[in-house]
């Protein structure tokens, strides 16, 4: 009976103490790796300025070891994350190569220090090697959710501005001037530049499709992009687009609050269960192995 209790607590610390890490290693990776990338910018001094230097050269060299493939695929990533810093796909390969140099070092360090199989260094490195695949795809992620959120209120402005008796050019420079700093303003801004520049209104739409390709945002432009060709009133598309939109971002907001019970079972059962039943049963336990010391 005493090797079950002492086995279930072992259990428990040892589930314990593997939750702590993973929240550990989910913390260092969303607060310190994804600043130290943040701070590669060109125009830094200093180390900084050194490790941008590094990563361009590096960079241009690899321009001849890229398939097209990866290339392809890379450029467009970078697109719909708004090209952080700058970033090439040779930029994005160079990153990956550094962080497997780096996470093999340190794997090998670390396994040597605590005594473990040198072999695990390779996970390290495997993290370094994807971790820039990961921050991209963070990027994409960060971007379109921004764009999600002020998307209602562009397309309300939008919206009353077409109502109010301006064309689709000028109701689309009030909201480049009235709306939210952030990269949908910024996507408009390029679509105005485009209609100024003699694009088509399909062409500079469709462009913003290929940079964004967000669901949301495809489907209100393909309906802006459908009622110009038949030659639907343009307001009334837009009442009934924002209304949609508003209905799905209640529906998402709905699907979430349903998930968040789902979710919560991890930690719950990770890091709450084990740190009760440790605090009521350990001295049970311990008294049952060792008697009474006041005794």
């Amino acid at each position: 009976m005493s090797d079950v209790l002492t086995y279930t607590l072992m259990g428990g610390s040892a589930l314990m103490f593997a939750a702590s890490a993973g929240f550990l290693g989910f913390g260092v990776y969303q607060n310190y790796f994804s600043q130290l990338v943040s701070e590669m910018r060109d125009d830094a001094g200093g180390v900084q300025g050194l490790g941008s230097v590094a990563i361009r050269r590096l960079g241009a060299l690899n321009r001849r070891l890229m398939w097209p493939g990866y290339e392809t695929k890379m450029r467009r990533n970078l697109i719909k994350a708004g090209e952080p810093q700058a970033f090439k796909p040779e930029d994005i390969m160079a990153l990956q190569e550094i962080g497997t140099v780096i996470g093999l070092l340190a794997g090998l360090i670390l396994m040597n220090a605590v005594g473990e199989n040198l072999a695990w260094s390779l996970v390290f490195a495997l993290f370094g090697l994807y971790y820039p695949l990961i921050w991209v795809n963070d990027q994409v992620k960060k971007r379109h959710l921004l764009i999600s959120r002020a998307l209602p209120y562009s397309l309300d402005l939008l919206t009353l501005s077409v109502e109010a008796g301006l064309d689709f050019t000028g109701a689309l420079a009030k909201v480049v001037e009235k709306g939210k700093t952030g990269p949908l303003r910024e996507e408009l801004q390029i679509v105005l530049k485009q209609l100024k520049m003699g694009k088509t209104r399909e062409e500079a739409l469709k462009s913003m499709i290929v940079r964004v390709d967000l669901p949301a945002l495809t489907t209100f432009v393909t309906a802006l992009i459908q009622a110009d060709k038949m030659g639907t009133s343009l307001g009334k598309v837009l009442r009934i687009q924002s209304t949609q939109l508003r209905i799905d971002r209640t529906q998402r907001a709905e699907k979430l609050a349903g998930e968040a019970p789902v979710k919560m079972l991890f930690p719950l059962i990770a890091c709450i269960f084990p740190t009760v039943f440790m605090v009521l049963f350990g001295p049970i336990v311990f008294q049952f192995m060792f008697g009474d010391i006041g005794g």
